[in-house]
């Protein structure tokens, strides 16, 4: 639409839209507002609105996702967890423990992640594990937990949310609600959680394409909610020395693509805590929205993921030498 279009014109040419059989989106930018279409072959509704008052011109969008792309919606998201935010100029930083085991293990785990300077406390009350006789977490006593700690250590919480009949529970406690690799791709319950309108943190799965992902946060794009945070946590290639292969070109490739903040696990995207901080500086380095690590006070005594968490020392040499170069790079921590 032309600038300070005003509103009676935006919502006729999305009327004439809605009346053609397609869907209209309102993305309202700093200088105009944009209407998306989506649908079968909208390019043919281009004749019937493009001399309708207030609109400058009917481009086809290339790509197949739509909501999450730049064509649509040029400005960068910010997306607001709690009062920290997502896609700014600062490096926002998740860490805590990999599985909720116990209060002790948490609160000093939330502890040091708030001394050292973290800003959003993770971790799992409900975890995927491959093997169903491992450790899969404390469920809701588990949240309940998490939620303490964000009370005592002014924290936001973000939590893993594994099936569809869990989304409104989890939604009590946490401050956004993490999609992991293996549900990516679990549409029922990217729309669920896309419906809670919490913020949503979308990793990408262990053998999926950027396209397949951009799609992934479509769905939740298109439950009304634009408050998502990609996670690039590595891929399964043939590489044996590492757990995952970590995508680093991801975090700018995504910022070209589309409009959603890309965070960084080191943790798994490695496997192994030595690698964890050497990444998590060239992330830092490739322009990425923040990161995701994993903090264990023992991680010898860890139920999960041991090998790759960090101990509150190494996390808060991690934090320093973050801090020495984001500055130069006009990041703040």
């Amino acid at each position: 639409m032309r600038a300070q279009a005003p509103a009676e014109e935006v919502d006729a040419v999305c009327a004439a839209v809605e009346e053609r059989g397609f869907r209209p989106v309102k993305l309202p930018g700093e200088d105009r507002v944009a209407i998306g279409v989506l649908g079968s072959n909208p390019i043919s509704l281009r004749d019937a609105i493009i001399s309708m008052p207030g609109v400058v011109d009917a481009v086809p969008v290339s790509k197949p996702f739509k909501l999450v792309g730049r064509e649509f919606h040029p400005e960068p998201t910010v997306v607001k967890v709690g009062a920290v935010e997502i896609g700014d100029s600062l490096f926002a930083v998740m860490a805590g423990p990999c599985s909720v085991e116990s209060e002790g293990q948490l609160m000093e785990a939330a502890g040091a992640v708030a001394e050292a300077g973290g800003h959003i406390l993770r971790g799992g009350a409900f975890k995927p594990r491959t093997s169903p006789y491992a450790f899969r977490g404390l469920g809701e006593d588990g949240l309940k937990l998490l939620a303490s700690a964000r009370d005592r250590f002014g924290l936001p919480v973000v939590t893993e949310v594994m099936n569809i009949e869990d989304v409104d529970m989890v939604s009590q406690y946490a401050d956004m609600l993490q999609i992991g690799a293996r549900n990516m791709q679990n549409y029922g319950l990217l729309e669920a959680a896309g419906r809670t309108m919490r913020p949503i943190l979308l990793k990408r799965g262990l053998s999926s394409t950027i396209e397949e992902w951009l799609l992934s946060a479509e769905y939740i794009l298109g439950q009304g909610n634009n408050q998502v945070v990609l996670c690039e946590r590595g891929i399964r290639t043939f590489e044996t020395y590492t757990r995952n292969t970590l995508d680093l070109s991801a975090a700018p490739l995504v910022r070209e693509l589309s409009h959603l903040p890309v965070v960084v696990d080191p943790s798994h995207g490695t496997g192994k805590w030595s690698l964890v901080t050497p990444m998590a500086v060239a992330a830092l380095a490739a322009d990425a929205a923040g990161l995701m690590v994993e903090v264990h006070p023992h991680p010898d005594h860890a139920l999960s993921d041991g090998a790759q968490s960090l101990t509150p020392h190494h996390f808060a040499e991690m934090m320093e030498r973050l801090r020495l170069i984001a500055n130069p790079l006009g990041r703040r921590i």
